[in-house]
């Protein structure tokens, strides 16, 4: 079980769910009873669905909990593709009272289909228009441009792939290792940004989906989860792969990965990450109080310094110089076509380009 609340990232049934929130997720109150409960309006508990990760969900969990004694925080660590069909799943009896953590275009899902719970948020003002949905269902928390991760140990920059189309060469055969991109939102943008390039003008997905089957012939292996990606590529079975450039960063300075970035030079998906409100909570008092603490000016500073997210509030100060420094050209994608197209085009890619090549040679 990651972290001290956490709940174990299981597949599964509502009721399996059920049991870890009654059973081993629950902890003891007593061991919050410095918190007076009678002094406050929130919930005892708040439950939060997240791909961050548990470093970043125990540090939050620790420093929420330190300024709201009485609420107990627990939290499912997944991933956002995951986070979005346990939500779905638990529509008539939700689990969760916060999702935090996910690309904008599968918060526009989720609303879509009911699930979220508009809230504007107090820092409303200090946000642009493109990070927020127009009726509050969500709000921007971070950026999040994708790049191509390389072993910087087995790789110089200049040996390292410079753009998308760069994958393709056969020299890295057997080299690249994916993260399995049904259950990762950072994926499922990137696969769809490739077939969107031409599907814009032409409106027909079939070069994308040959740029796709061309990746496959080169992939060693679509991992379950990112921490066996991150493992694979640092132990150098594999030298390459595509990920996010705040993970790449946090990775290689917090815990000393040998991983660098190359941020691809015709452009790439820049996501907003965000947070919402789940529709009928079982604590939404403390839902909003946790909603508002993680895009604090306290939390930015924190997650901008340690843990390398870019921040999509206009008003805070003497952010970290690589966010100041980093230049990145941002894709021009259409996001109303990913949400209309991309459960569609993964579903073709997992059906019929995934392994495939392996499959006919075995």
């Amino acid at each position: 079980m990651a972290g001290k609340k956490a709940l174990s990232s299981i597949a599964g049934a509502v009721v399996s769910l059920s049991l870890l929130l009654s059973g081993c997720m629950a902890g003891s109150q007593t061991d919050k009873a410095s918190g007076d409960k009678s002094k406050s309006n929130l919930e005892e508990k708040v439950v939060i669905y997240s791909p961050h990760g548990k470093d970043i969900l125990q540090e939050f969990e620790k420093k929420f909990e330190a300024k709201n004694p009485n609420v107990d925080v627990e939290w499912l660590d997944i991933g956002s593709q995951e986070v979005l069909d346990r939500v779905r799943s638990e529509k008539k009896n939700p689990q969760a009272d916060v999702w935090w953590g996910a690309p904008s275009v599968m918060f526009n899902q989720a609303k879509g289909e009911g699930l979220l719970e508009p809230y504007k948020p107090t820092y409303a003002k200090a946000l642009e228009d493109e990070f927020h949905d127009k009726d509050w269902a969500w709000s921007g928390t971070s950026q999040t441009p994708e790049v191509i991760m390389y072993n910087s140990k087995k790789l110089s920059k200049g040996e390292a792939p410079k753009d998308w189309d760069d994958l393709l060469d056969s020299k890295w055969k057997d080299k690249i290792i994916i993260r399995y991109p049904l259950a990762s939102g950072t994926m499922n943008t990137i696969f769809s940004a490739m077939i969107y390039r031409d599907y814009k003008d032409s409106k027909d997905p079939k070069k994308g989906y040959e740029w796709l089957q061309k990746l496959d012939a080169n992939t060693k292996e679509y991992s379950a989860n990112p921490e066996i990606m991150y493992s694979k590529v640092a132990k150098g079975e594999g030298t390459v792969s595509v990920w996010d450039m705040p993970d790449v960063v946090m990775l290689k300075e917090e815990k000393n990965y040998p991983f660098d970035f190359v941020i691809p030079e015709s452009g790439t998906p820049v996501l907003t990450e965000g947070i919402a409100l789940v529709k009928n909570a079982k604590h939404p008092k403390a839902a909003k109080a946790f909603y508002e603490f993680v895009n604090s000016k306290e939390a930015n500073k924190i997650l901008a310094e340690k843990h390398y997210r870019i921040p999509t509030r206009t008003d805070i100060d003497n952010l970290p110089k690589w966010i100041e420094e980093t230049k990145i050209k941002p894709m021009d994608i259409d996001w109303k076509v990913f949400e209309s197209k991309s459960n569609g085009w993964m579903e073709y890619w997992d059906n019929n380009i995934k392994n495939k090549e392996k499959e006919q040679k075995e």
